[in-house]
């Protein structure tokens, strides 16, 4: 899939659509707290706790109230992993009443903010669990040169090290998890049964 410049005018090469909510405003940045009257009001009539848990829809069918959230808020974390857990619970690349297939959202939210190394995590994590490593180290490494910082970056960068054999990336990576305070153990853990870890 190839992943455009940001911008709000922009077509997504695969078809993805140009960026804009349904309504015709804007999309608007899931971390922005000046955005954050929006986001609550987006949220409570469309991304509701049964929404993400993937329970039920709210005002529409569940796949409906998911591509509402991620058309006002393109880089909407939650909302994009309530979606990649959709597309694999159906083990489907477009899941529910969706206007986009999984992928594509992923492709909206960063070609509208590049600079969300989170929302490259999630779709990392997405693309480990659809056995692609490959794809998904590429992503979990350009998050982790966007925010080197981020203990869950390096920690599921580390995990998909671990799970690909390479137990020398793996320590690397959960050791600065730990260090940035990531609260599991279960990559050390996962290192230590496989004699890979030492304090």
């Amino acid at each position: 899939m190839t992943i455009l410049a940001a911008s709000a005018n922009v077509r997504a090469a695969d078809g993805c659509g140009d960026l804009g909510a349904p309504d015709g405003e804007p999309p608007r940045d899931y971390r922005s707290s000046a955005d954050k009257t929006a986001l609550e009001v987006v949220e409570r009539g469309h991304f509701t706790p049964e929404v993400e848990s993937l329970t039920k829809g709210h005002s529409a069918p569940l796949g409906s109230d998911i591509d509402y959230t991620l058309r006002h808020f393109p880089n909407h974390h939650r909302a994009l992993m309530a979606m990649a857990k959709l597309g694999l619970r159906e083990k489907s690349p477009r899941a529910g009443n969706t206007r986009y297939s999984v992928e594509c959202y992923f492709d909206r939210a960063m070609r509208f903010k590049p600079d969300d190394g989170v929302v490259r995590m999630i779709y990392g994590i997405y693309l480990s669990k659809l056995g692609n490593s490959g794809k998904a180290i590429e992503q979990l490494n350009e998050a982790n040169k966007l925010q080197p910082d981020n203990a869950n970056i390096n920690y599921n960068l580390g995990m998909i090290y671990f799970q690909k054999k390479d137990y020398a990336n793996a320590r690397t990576y959960a050791r600065k998890a730990y260090e940035l305070g990531f609260p599991l153990p279960g990559l050390k853990e996962k290192l230590t049964a496989a004699g890979k870890w030492a304090d």
